[in-house]
């Protein structure tokens, strides 16, 4: 009986394996076309669009999540036979959004770590790679203010985004007490994140943030009475024990990711529009703001303040909304909103994540 459900399983697989070369022969035709007229080997649009039609179709045992992760890597996998996509992302190797960026082009992909978020906006703008992915927020601490400001100054578009469940464990280089750990290291962010563990845990420990929770993993293999905070990968990266688990005051702590390129995506049917503008310094100047997008219909999805820092007490509000700027009702309401304000930069149109 094994042995004849063995036969069939290979069957199956040897079928699997003729439709993947079959897949991939036609991936490879629409490349040529690509590389023709000058066209991302990476389409945003086009790939949530696969992956939710796909998603729908199955029925299982497969779950659907592990249906997507397949065929993300088939994707990921089809798309470097023409062209290996340069990714840069906020590095080390082993950071969340390392992770985020894996998730999202697979590991068929030239990663490049880059050491700040402003250095992810430089590979990019530098052609060192087509595409960065940056943090913008997360749900328990807020926006990454950083990522908001180099907007202001960058042409680079946003063209897709990324979520990632962010889970942290304690790492240390050998097995250690948690009353034995003097130092802590960390992304800043990371400390409010886990603020009740480490308060009930740790309170002994001084806290010293770091510019990523790789940094934080390199810095501890050094320091015998040091523990870094980041996620479980650190350990198999950087020879770490994990000392605990689970660190995190919330369990749904989710961090959003940004891709950003020289161009955003077409329109996919389910997408989001970001944009930055400055409203006129009058009476009632973001309330009319606010209303150009409820003329017509359009339900923003986050609105944020950041000072200009060229004038003082002069502020920009980023701002994300439901639709794609080719919409005609889109292009009502940005005609409407650049009657209303000094400045208004539009930063990309992109698919909502599948």
């Amino acid at each position: 009986m094994l042995d004849k459900l063995r036969k069939k399983i290979d069957a199956i697989d040897n079928e699997l394996l003729k439709l993947l070369n079959q897949r991939a022969k036609e991936v490879v035709e629409v490349s040529k076309l690509k590389i023709k007229n000058n066209l991302s080997p990476y389409s945003a649009e086009r790939e949530i669009n696969i992956l939710k039609r796909l998603k729908n179709l199955n029925q299982g045992p497969l779950s659907s999540s592990d249906a997507e992760s397949i065929f993300k890597e088939i994707l990921s996998a089809c798309r470097a036979l023409k062209n290996t996509l340069k990714v840069a992302y906020l590095g080390p190797q082993g950071t969340f959004t390392h992770l985020a960026a894996i998730k999202n082009f697979g590991k068929s992909t030239e990663y490049i770590s880059a050491e700040s978020i402003s250095d992810v906006f430089s590979r990019v703008e530098k052609e060192e790679a087509q595409y960065g992915v940056v943090p913008i927020e997360n749900s328990t601490e807020g926006v990454v203010n950083h990522t908001l400001d180099m907007f202001f100054d960058s042409n680079l578009k946003i063209c897709s985004e990324i979520t990632l469940n962010v889970s942290h464990v304690l790492l240390a280089s050998r097995e250690l007490s948690l009353k034995k750990i003097k130092r802590v290291y960390s992304k800043a962010q990371v400390f409010p994140q886990c603020r009740m563990w480490i308060s009930s845990h740790l309170g002994q420990a001084e806290l010293i943030p770091v510019s990523s929770t790789a940094k934080a993993a390199i810095t501890v293999k050094k320091d015998s009475s040091g523990a870094a905070i980041g996620n479980k990968i650190l350990a198999q990266e950087y020879g770490l024990k994990i000392i605990a688990s689970n660190l995190e005051d919330s369990s749904s702590n989710i961090t959003r990711f940004l891709i950003i390129g020289k161009d955003d995506s077409e329109p996919s049917g389910s997408d989001k529009t970001s944009l930055l503008c400055s409203a006129k310094d009058r009476v009632g100047a973001l309330h009319d703001v606010l209303y150009s997008f409820k003329k017509y219909g359009i339900n923003l999805t986050k609105i944020e303040s950041r000072p200009s820092k060229k004038k003082p007490w002069e502020y920009y509000f980023f701002i994300d909304f439901e639709g794609h700027r080719k919409l005609a009702k889109v292009q009502k309401a940005l005609a409407q909103l650049e009657k209303q304000c000094i400045f208004v930069k539009i930063l990309g149109s992109y698919p909502k994540e599948a």
